[in-house]
């Protein structure tokens, strides 16, 4: 008990002497303590300044990538200035503070183009105040290029088949479209069947086969409102024969038996030939200018098919639309045919015409136009060809942007 006693004492006297250690008025200890106190507290505040200028330059940053994209889908007339103004007021609109620069704005002479832009901030400090700094220059940049758009498509008929009559349609909806405007007619392929049958003599019976295939006149038409302009058009003449035959560029082979009656006869080769004639002054097909459409798509109309209409934009129908890579020169598909030929849409697709006409190069296509049901991954099925070969250049289109710093 007696060291408890002791052990008691002393600790009673140590919290006495701190008691007076702290409540001393002799002037030593204070200003230890506050002096002690002003790198912490400069350290708790410079780190939370820091952190204010990290989230600060995060936001800056996401505000200017924002912007520099927007201006890439300005009018293709707008000047420098303008995109300056445009760039500003969306940096602003998503949280930028300070100003934003655009430094350059370039179109190549291939459509590309390319943009760099900066903005720098003064984020005024809390803590930091206390060293005698007032504002952290914040300061972020941003680059951007912007693949060329198609701007124009040229259309070629190659041939057409088939006992329906049918048309095709290309169908644009300009910038600013809403679920009121209505698709504007820019082009169309008109295709007319006319029967072909033939026959023979033999054992006093007369023996007939009809074309199996089916061909007629194909027209190519530009469309501007309400007026049709030719500018293509193709006869397609079967010819029947006991012979066969060898089909060669430009002529396409059919095959039927000829009957009298119930009597079976021959096997007929038909041998048809397509001629191709462009309206005077007409070099090739159809060209559409799409610079002013934000969205366009092809339409099959078949009036006496089982599936009408057929459409690009239509999960449900476009998988009779077939697409070919695209190939700079007749000479370059010759040497791999079976590269270039037009391929099935896949069901349940939405087709982007924009990306199916290549730029600077030809794209082989067809339509099955709905006497059979897919998937029908063999493109002899299709008895509609066509090719189309496409022309990029800078547009407000959007198309691939990449940002690049």
């Amino acid at each position: 008990m007696l060291a408890g006693e002791i052990f008691v004492c002393k600790d009673q006297g140590m919290r006495g002497l701190a008691g007076r250690f702290v409540s001393s008025r002799s002037g030593s200890f204070a200003p230890i303590v506050v002096l002690s106190m002003i790198p912490l507290i400069s350290a708790v505040g410079f780190a939370v300044d820091y952190t204010s200028a990290v989230q600060t330059r995060s936001t800056e940053q996401a505000a200017l990538d924002a912007a520099i994209l927007s201006i890439t889908t300005m009018d293709t007339a707008s000047t420098k200035a303008q995109r300056q103004v445009a760039m500003q007021a969306s940096y602003v609109a998503n949280g930028g503070q300070g100003d934003s620069t655009l430094n350059t704005f370039t179109v190549a002479a291939d459509g590309t183009a390319t943009a760099q832009a900066s903005a720098n901030f003064a984020m005024p400090t809390l803590f930091m105040q206390i060293a005698r700094i007032d504002t952290v220059p914040v300061g972020v940049s941003s680059a951007v290029s912007k693949t060329p758009a198609l701007v124009e498509a040229t259309f070629n008929v190659d041939h057409v088949s088939g006992y329906w009559n049918k048309t095709m349609t290309l169908y644009g909806l300009p910038f600013g479209w809403n679920s009121n405007t209505t698709a504007t007619a820019m082009m169309k392929i008109n295709y007319a069947y006319k029967a072909y049958n033939y026959s023979y003599t033999s054992g006093g019976k007369t023996y007939t086969a009809a074309d199996p295939k089916g061909y007629g006149t194909t027209t190519i038409s530009t469309v501007s409102g309400t007026t049709e302009k030719v500018v293509q058009s193709q006869v397609c003449t079967p010819v029947g024969q006991t012979t066969d035959f060898t089909p060669t560029a430009g002529t396409y082979r059919s095959t039927s038996v000829a009957k009298s009656g119930n009597t079976t006869g021959s096997t007929i080769y038909f041998k048809t030939t397509c001629a191709t004639t462009n309206s005077a002054g007409n070099s090739s097909g159809a060209t559409v200018d799409v610079s002013m459409m934000d969205q366009v798509y092809l339409q099959m109309d078949v009036p006496s098919g089982p599936v009408n209409p057929l459409k690009s934009n239509s999960a449900s129908t476009s998988n009779r639309l077939y697409l070919g890579a695209g190939y700079s020169t007749a000479a370059q598909k010759a040497l791999s045919p079976s590269k270039y030929l037009p391929v099935e849409v896949n069901s349940n697709t939405i087709v982007d015409i924009f990306a199916a006409v290549p730029c600077s190069e030809t794209s082989d296509q067809a339509w099955e136009d709905g006497g059979n049901n897919p998937p029908l991954p063999d493109v002899t099925n299709a008895d509609f060809f066509y090719s189309v070969m496409g022309k990029c250049a800078f547009n407000k289109r959007a198309s691939e942007t990449l940002l690049t710093q």
